[in-house]
């Protein structure tokens, strides 16, 4: 983003809007994150006091971004993921399900009425920007090859985990509650049920403080540090630090006192509901750029095809959070979903369809003069 459009003042904005919708997105959800540990712990033991806990999952957090490199971070989350992974799914497997049609859902699956942006939600939580932000920040040591290999088992094993969580929450009958879903788990599996929903609870909790906090500063570090060798950026650096201690801070400072910052969330998604479609727009257009990768790199015309089916999905969230934001902002219950597809659908055919027809031509150009 720096190089190619950095040097434009729309560049120089879309950079400092991505800055501040992820910063802001990392701090808003913290509270979330450290209050998701919490509820894992005090499953187990209910007594405990609440600051303590808070401070303990704080220490935790603060020792391992202090003191761990980016790589070394990177391994503790796979660990504590990869943890919280193998608690879940040993919870799914031990419940009865109708894995008929469990199969039949996933091959051919509905929406309940009422429903979509419910769906749309838990797709925006999902894919958030700063994930693309912080992948791109790891330290990598494979081949393009490998990396896609990496990621293909990654989202796989993400997308297991996922369905584990959502399998296990339809346990609960009625209004749901990690207390409501630690005692149906006692009732149907027996005690030891509750201490893998705790677990998970606290794995989950505290690996998205984690990657919240190293999301902030690693991609306050790729937008606004010169070069990779500025001192002040460095993993150790004064203002690296800063991000993550400000953004963790943010998070023990509302878990302290039991409160979602619900307007500051507001606003985060209403930001990372205009990043996010803008920052696909982005990939889309370097995927194909011959100044950013080589020939054997950049997408063909199917795979532009592919990605665009992405974008539009993006819109899609994009909007419907910006417009979810805005009716919890103004009280507003009801929002036609047909209007949002509608506007969505306009904003992809106006930014990405003269892109593709430019790239296609490109593509074909380029290929009779090699001809």
């Amino acid at each position: 983003m720096r190089q190619e459009y950095g040097h434009t003042r729309i560049g120089r904005f879309t950079i400092y809007l991505a800055l501040i919708s992820v910063v802001a997105g990392c701090a808003a959800y913290e509270a979330g994150n450290v209050l998701g540990a919490v509820a894992g712990i005090k499953l187990i033991w209910t007594g405990i006091s609440l600051p303590l806990v808070v401070l303990f999952i704080g220490l935790i957090a603060a020792t391992v971004l202090w003191k761990g490199t980016i790589s070394q971070i990177a391994s503790i989350l796979g660990v504590i993921v990869a943890f919280m992974g193998v608690c879940f799914l040993i919870t799914v497997f031990m419940l009865p399900h109708d894995f008929s049609a469990l199969l039949s859902g996933a091959i051919q699956p509905a929406i309940p009425p009422g429903s979509e942006l419910l769906v749309l939600g838990l797709i925006g939580t999902t894919v958030v920007p700063y994930s693309i932000f912080l992948g791109s920040g790891l330290k990598h040591d494979q081949s393009p090859s490998e990396m896609k290999v990496g990621l293909m088992v990654a989202i796989g094993l993400g997308g297991l985990i996922s369905i584990a969580i959502l399998l296990t929450g339809t346990a609960v009958i009625g209004e749901f509650s990690f207390e409501t879903l630690a005692v149906t788990l006692d009732n149907q599996l027996g005690s030891g049920a509750r201490v893998l929903l705790a677990i998970g609870l606290f794995g989950a909790g505290l690996s998205s403080a984690l990657t919240a906090a190293l999301a902030a500063s690693i991609t306050s570090k790729s937008l606004l540090s010169v070069n990779n060798l500025d001192p002040d950026w460095a993993e150790n650096g004064k203002w690296f630090r800063a991000v993550w201690i400000g953004v963790l801070a943010t998070g023990l400072l509302f878990g302290m006192i039991q409160l979602q910052p619900v307007p500051i969330i507001i606003l985060a998604q209403a930001l990372n509901g205009v990043i996010l479609p803008i920052i696909a727009v982005i990939l889309f257009l370097l995927m194909n750029s011959e100044r950013v990768l080589p020939k054997e790199f950049r997408n063909g015309n199917f795979y532009n095809l592919m990605t665009s089916v992405v974008v539009y999905l993006t819109i899609l969230i994009g909007v419907t959070n910006v417009f979810r934001a805005g009716a919890r902002a103004f009280d507003v219950d009801n929002i036609n979903e047909t209007i949002l597809v509608v506007i969505s659908l306009g904003i992809f055919l106006i930014v990405i369809i003269p892109s593709m027809v430019r790239l296609y031509k490109t593509n074909r150009s380029r290929s009779s003069k090699e001809e």
